[in-house]
Order: structure tokens, then sequence, then C-alpha cells
């Protein structure tokens, strides 16, 4: 029986990302519980779905090595919200003409944002994407959805129309449905021909 991979913890100048911890439940609560912060999705999450989120996160990052994880302000532990990466639902990328495997997201408490913390974060996670052989995320929003388009420019991501898909875990007929796929490849992956 193998271990649990040992917890990713990654810093940058503003931010702690790490596994999430007992005292991010109540904040995370609050986050997703905003109707403001959760305007592109199709609900905000009550108490128990976000703990079962939290619980599934964690559990996935034992089975897979990474996933989304708690963001903080390194001066002063406050928690943010979350970043990371993850291996994309089965129901998800199956409704994506390209089929990939990883994205990357986010999502921050209101007064954190317009600072650049996740394209700060996200950017962060990415090099660890690369650092441990992933040739490739993705990230995927609401196509309305400009605020987190700008952050996917920032961190160089391209949009590929021909993966634009309409989310199943939105009804026919919300605007949120139509989603956009936007992405990046590793850059110190070896892409030339092969013997």
């Amino acid at each position: 029986m193998s271990a649990d991979p040992l917890p990713i913890v990654i810093e940058t100048d503003s931010l702690t990302l790490r596994p999430w911890e007992a005292r991010d439940r109540e904040p995370m609560v609050a986050i997703q519980g905003d109707a403001h912060v959760r305007r592109y999705f199709p609900r905000t999450l009550t108490r128990e779905q976000t703990n079962t989120d939290l619980d599934n996160a964690i559990a996935l990052a034992r089975r897979d090595g990474f996933h989304i994880q708690a963001a903080e302000l390194r001066d002063t532990g406050e928690l943010i919200g979350l970043i990371g990466i993850n291996r994309i639902p089965q129901e998800i990328r199956q409704a994506i003409p390209s089929r990939p495997e990883v994205e990357i997201g986010w999502v921050l408490a209101e007064r954190f944002w317009g600072r650049g913390l996740a394209a700060e974060g996200a950017a962060a996670w990415l090099d660890h994407a690369w650092s441990i052989g992933l040739g490739e995320v993705v990230a995927t929003t609401a196509a309305v959805n400009r605020p987190s388009r700008r952050v996917m420019e920032k961190l160089g991501m391209q949009h590929d129309p021909s993966d634009d898909y309409q989310r199943p875990t939105v009804p026919e007929g919300n605007p949120l449905r139509p989603h956009i796929v936007c992405r990046i490849a590793n850059p110190h992956a070896d892409t030339g021909p092969r013997p």
C-alpha cells in the first residue's frame, strides 16, 4: 500500500497555497455562499455542499497528488479562497471536444479581487504542473465571465473556440451554460519529432 503523496505547499510573493485545514471551512462557507462571488456559477453553495467539496478535494489530492487547495495571504494567514489544479470530472471532460485531463481554477473572496492574486497563485500552480510533467492545463468558464477570462489571458492561456461546449451541470437555457476553454502547454515539454 502506497503512502499518501506529500502535501503540496507553494509560496509566492503574496500567497501560501496549501492543503485544506479545519480552520478553512467557515471562511469557505462564506465565500461559496456569496451570490456576487458565485455570479458566474449556477448557484451559491450551502454549508453542506461546501464541506462536501472540501472533503472531496482532500480525498482527490490524496488520490491524484494534487487538487484545488487553500490560498492564504502570506503576511496575515488570512484565507482568500481557493486556487489549484485538478483532474477534470468525467462528465465535464466528455462534454469538451478535445477531452482535456487537467484544469486550473480559482474562486476568491470579493475583497481580494483586483489585486492580481488569482493570476499570481495560478501562475505558481502552472509552474508546479510543469514540474510534475503535465503536458497541458486548461481553464474553463462561462463564456460571459470576463473577469476569469482576463486572468486566463494574463497567464498566457489561449482561447480554443473548437473546444467551446455546453456545461452539462448547468440547466439548458441558462446563460451560464455556454462555456469556453483556454489552454496552455508545458513550455518545457519535448515537442520535437519522436524517433
